[in-house]
């Protein structure tokens, strides 16, 4: 922990994808202090906030990828056993969680693996039902992307308007004064997309119902 909180004082292109790899497997890395403080020395001028957004989605991509091969070939019981490990549990992990992150998936199906990266406690794991489901990777890796790169874009908005009006030294103590504030809003932002999600599903099973009635 002491090695990622000397990364997180020395923030780059090359750090934020390595921190948010690992954010994306199952090491507790919050990318609140990461993207959110990048964005805010973006905004001085020291990094620019479009790379910023695009190294950490690719780092979570390389991350969720990780979870994602290991939960296909391994399988359950070998994801349980490790959570209920005392390496598992240094990473704040369980198998209360990761069965969390199953229920999701199988209430949600495949829009999961995009909705589920906003949540908070089921953003770093929802790649590991995916594997256990054996959903298609190139499916898994453009919903994970697209997920993965809405919350690091709302993470990068915040740390850019924190700029204008909090000194450096009181930055942390902000990002978890807002933090109520980002739920709410990821919040609306899934149910905004599950509902589109099973309006197009919807309208798709009645168009393929019409299509047959007519054959």
């Amino acid at each position: 922990m002491n090695w990622i909180t000397s990364l997180l004082g020395n923030l780059n292109y090359g750090t934020i994808l390595f921190l948010m790899l690992l954010e994306s497997t199952v090491v507790p890395v919050p990318s609140e202090f990461v993207v959110t403080p990048a964005a805010y020395h973006a905004a001085g001028g020291n990094l620019n906030v479009w790379l910023i957004i695009l190294f950490a989605t690719i780092g979570a991509d390389l991350g969720a990828s990780i979870n994602y091969a290991v939960a296909y070939f391994l399988g359950r019981p070998i994801i349980y056993s490790f959570a209920n490990s005392k390496w598992g549990k240094m990473c704040l992990l369980n198998q209360e969680k990761v069965e969390k992150s199953e229920r999701y998936f199988d209430n949600h199906g495949v829009v999961a693996t995009l909705t589920g990266r906003l949540i908070p406690g089921i953003r770093h794991l929802i790649s590991i039902p995916a594997g256990l489901a054996k959903m298609h990777y190139g499916k898994f890796l453009l919903y994970t992307t697209i997920g993965a790169g809405v919350w690091h874009s709302i993470l990068a908005a915040l740390g850019w308007y924190l700029h204008a009006i909090v000194p450096e030294d009181q930055l942390n103590d902000k990002i978890t004064e807002y933090a109520d504030y980002i739920k709410i809003f990821i919040i609306a932002v899934v149910l905004i997309a599950i509902v589109y999600f099973l309006i197009a599903h919807y309208r798709k099973r009645k168009y393929i119902e019409g299509d047959d009635n007519t054959k």
